[in-house]
């Protein structure tokens, strides 16, 4: 009997058959393949205006850097600016180019800096009263604190209360006497309401009881020329406006604003130690720009000039305007402006100065 031997066919088991009226759900995909891509996007979205920033910074300045003194030509404001703006512009390709824009104690200057594009081609060179003019005027075109950021403090400016001298007055005290004798006679002089001139006399007013008649002028300058022509019979002025008058004996000098006697006046009291307790005034002169300007640009800024202010030069400089440099970081400097934003803010609520 004859056998055959089976061969053996591999069979391939059925798929078992899905159950009708489901849909077939796809294998899950590679999630970190999918979402790398994206992760990758928008930290290259978060780094651009940094890295923009910082490319600005390289090229910056590139062209003419306007530097706005919001006062008259000849005052301190103007005198510091200059000096510090001419040694910076010695080390780019680009001039720092100083327009004076004076008028209503700096507003109007520090307007037109306030819509300028804060791309570091716009500066400012004021004073301390630019922290009071929020308290002074009734409506400014613009806010102190949100629309300007400080760069870098350059100085400081005393005041010097000073008379003609045909005036009868000799001394701080004698000038006292002579105001509760006759209120409201004696006229004093000023840059601008808000100035700082007018604060070194309105908290002497204040603080000793006697009532003067404030004459404004348009700037420093012209405010001590009043004095020299017997238009007005004193003026508390910054010193850089009077040392030169006070030196050669056209102005007579009665004290300082300061917390001490200074260098250049060494024989001057000041007013605390002439008769009026806890009197102290020292404001400021510093660079501000327009809010949102690039922070590289302000920190290469600020350390131009501190280098600037390190010069023998630069000292001498200051030395014959009668102000002193003040290095401090730009921290310090913009919590200054904030600290005097609220003295200036008591002051004025105490003497009821308001200008609408």
């Amino acid at each position: 009997m004859q056998t055959t031997a089976a061969r053996l066919v591999p069979t391939t088991p059925a798929e078992p058959r899905r159950p009708t009226g489901l849909r077939e759900i796809p294998p899950p995909r590679d999630r970190h393949r999918s979402v790398r891509p994206i992760a990758w996007l928008a930290l290259l979205a978060a780094l651009l205006p940094g890295l923009a920033a910082v490319a600005s910074a390289q090229g910056w300045p590139s062209r003419p850097v306007r530097v706005i003194i919001p006062w008259p030509p000849g005052g301190s404001n103007d005198g510091v600016g200059r000096i510090v703006f001419q040694r910076i512009s010695e080390s780019y390709a680009q001039p720092f180019v100083v327009e004076n824009r004076g008028g209503a104690a700096g507003t109007l200057g520090a307007a037109v800096v306030a819509r300028a594009a804060p791309d570091g081609h716009t500066l400012m060179v004021h004073s301390a009263s630019h922290a009071g003019n929020a308290h002074l005027y009734k409506s400014l075109p613009y806010d102190t604190l949100k629309d300007f950021t400080g760069i870098a403090n350059l100085a400081s400016q005393p005041g010097v209360l000073v008379v003609h001298p045909s005036f009868p007055a000799r001394t701080l005290q004698d000038f006292l006497r002579l105001a509760r004798s006759r209120p409201g006679d004696i006229h004093y002089a000023t840059p601008g309401n808000g100035s700082a001139p007018h604060l070194f006399m309105a908290m002497l007013v204040s603080m000793s009881g006697i009532r003067l008649q404030h004459v404004p002028y348009k700037g420093g300058p012209q405010s001590t020329t009043s004095v020299l022509q017997g238009e007005t019979q004193a003026s508390f002025s910054t010193l850089p406006n009077a040392l030169a008058h006070v030196q050669s004996g056209r102005l007579r000098p009665l004290a300082v604003s300061t917390p001490q006697r200074l260098a250049v006046l060494p024989k001057v009291p000041t007013v605390a130690e002439a008769g009026v307790p806890a009197y102290e005034w020292n404001p400021w002169i510093g660079v501000l720009a327009p809010a949102g300007t690039p922070r590289e640009v302000g920190d290469r800024l600020h350390a131009d000039v501190q280098q600037v202010l390190a010069r023998e030069e630069t000292r001498r400089g200051f030395e014959a305007l009668g102000v002193e440099p003040i290095a401090e970081s730009q921290e310090a400097f913009r919590a200054r402006i904030a600290r005097d934003f609220d003295r200036y803010r008591k002051l004025y609520a105490l003497i009821d100065i308001r200008i609408e």
